[in-house]
């Protein structure tokens, strides 16, 4: 008997390798459109922290202002509960940020020496309040613990910047990515035929294949009979983290985003009110009672507002498409 087979048909996520820093798991009895709903949602709507506005108050480097605060932006940073512990910015009701919607870091360093000052991850401090003693502190890995280097200052060259971490998700930018990469696949055998190898001689030789993950799948038998039937069950997934957040948080939040969006379909279907999604969804973490995505003021018709032109709605040929008011029995 196959030890991986789930009696009765259930939903099983089974852990094959996890660490700080990469997840191997194995999700069973599942259909691929959902899977596959589950990796997009892991890559792009789980809400991470990021810097998203920075203030120059000096920089002397030879790098202009918006080079450094793009790479600001990139610097990975610690987003443990962010989802409850910060809003975003477009649900404050603050004028642009404050210490419920954002995290504030320092970065202010000048070179003194002769020789070339190189300026770190670890030289960003949090300078302000936040929800936890963690959030918002830069992800440094290496062993000598500086982190990404940020520019490199010569003698008399400095930078000072306050930078705003805000909430946001990935469909909005890749710099609150949670994942560096995620690993997907099914059928490794390629007993579903769903892919056709170009080879020149040998295509097991030229297409090797994760062991683990073929001997899970059941390797086939030389002469097995082809099912045209079958169809995907078992999927592997191999999530890495940037460092925000620790990989099996990137499954249990992408889980939950996914539950949220279906929840939200079925209410739709239903015809009751729409479900709360938290604030999931690919929206400017900016947007304080307009801009991107707000009905109020982004999704203006060019021919008059929000207004129908058979409305009075000015057009650029007057008050309807024909410069008259349409006939009262329209």
């Amino acid at each position: 008997m196959d030890p991986y087979d789930v009696e009765g048909g259930a939903i099983n996520v089974r852990f094959l390798q996890a660490d700080s820093t990469r997840a191997n798991f194995l999700i069973q009895n599942f259909d691929l459109a959902t899977a596959n709903a589950l990796r997009r949602v892991m890559l792009a709507e789980i809400p991470t922290l990021a810097i998203d506005v920075v203030e120059v108050f000096d920089n002397t480097s030879v790098l202009a202002d918006e080079f450094i605060c793009h790479r600001l932006g990139l610097i990975p940073l610690n987003a443990k509960n962010v989802d409850e512990a910060l809003l975003y910015s477009r649900d404050c009701e603050c004028d642009g940020y404050c210490e419920n919607c954002s995290v504030t870091l320092t970065l202010n360093a000048r070179c003194t020496s002769d020789g070339v000052m190189k300026v770190y991850a670890r030289d960003l401090v949090v300078s302000g309040g936040r929800p936890n003693d963690e959030i918002g502190t830069p992800v440094i890995k290496d062993p000598e613990g500086l982190g990404s280097v940020i520019v490199k200052l010569n003698k008399g060259q400095s930078v000072h910047m306050k930078c705003i971490a805000k909430k946001g998700i990935a469909k909005e930018h890749a710099k609150w990515a949670p994942s560096a990469a995620i690993g997907f696949e099914y059928d490794p055998n390629n007993k579903l035929r769903h892919l056709d190898y170009w080879y020149e001689e040998d295509p097991k030789k030229e297409w090797p294949v994760d062991e683990t993950n073929a001997n899970i799948d059941g390797v086939p038998q030389e002469g097995e009979a082809f099912d045209y039937d079958a169809a995907p069950t078992r999927f592997f997934f191999d999530v890495e983290t940037v460092g925000g957040m620790e990989p099996d948080t990137i499954v249990q939040q992408g889980i939950r985003v996914l539950q949220q969006k279906l929840a939200n379909v079925i209410q739709e279907l239903q015809g009751g009110e729409d479900i709360d999604m938290g604030g999931f969804g690919g929206q400017s973490p900016q947007m304080n009672g307009g801009g991107y995505g707000d009905p109020t003021a982004g999704s203006f018709s060019a021919y008059g507002g929000n207004a129908s032109v058979w409305g009075g709605g000015a057009t650029p040929y007057g008050a309807t498409p024909y410069g008259q008011q349409p006939p009262s029995n329209w």
